[in-house]
């Protein structure tokens, strides 16, 4: 098999329906099959009352957060405006993700003065050693996303958890 082979049908191998659940969700969902089969069919006032306009949708009608927009406040006004109860406030969680820094793009990991991740951060979950090295605390970041987009040089990402 030649490489270019290889990687074709690597690249195959995946579905459709994986590459779409590796999106963000708001955090208010029972099941993500219900995304397909409740929100083709909505008017996406989720988006619409987001009041960090945050939730995108897609293409098939479902809803995914963007935080390259900013962060979710978990405000509550995307499950209370859900007409079909595919988002509700009985199902609220933690956004299903982890937040990273990625040491090599950080520019405090590299000796810069930088806390602009730390300032938007509403927990407190981003702790720094010193004035540097910035780490984020999993058991306090609730995965809001407010230091994703607000960071110079894109070293904080989200990880979509499985």
């Amino acid at each position: 098999m030649k490489r270019r082979e290889l990687f074709s049908s690597l690249a195959n191998s995946f579905s459709k329906k994986e590459v779409q659940e590796s999106q963000i969700r708001p955090p208010y969902y029972k099941e993500l099959d219900s995304f397909h089969k409740e929100c083709i069919n909505c008017n996406n006032e989720c988006a619409t009352f987001c009041e960090e306009n945050i939730i995108v949708i897609q293409d098939d009608n479902t809803p995914i957060i963007d935080f390259n927009l900013g962060g979710c406040t978990y405000c509550d006004q995307c499950a209370i405006n859900c007409p079909n109860d595919v988002l509700t406030l009985e199902f609220k969680k933690k956004i299903d993700s982890k937040i990273e820094i990625d040491i090599l793009k950080c520019m405090s990991w590299h000796n810069t003065m930088c806390f602009s991740c730390k300032d938007p951060c509403l927990d407190d979950a981003i702790k720094f050693l010193g004035m540097f090295r910035p780490s984020i605390d999993d058991n306090t970041c609730t995965n809001c996303g407010f230091c994703i987009s607000i960071c110079p040089s894109e070293a904080i990402k989200i990880i979509k958890e499985m």
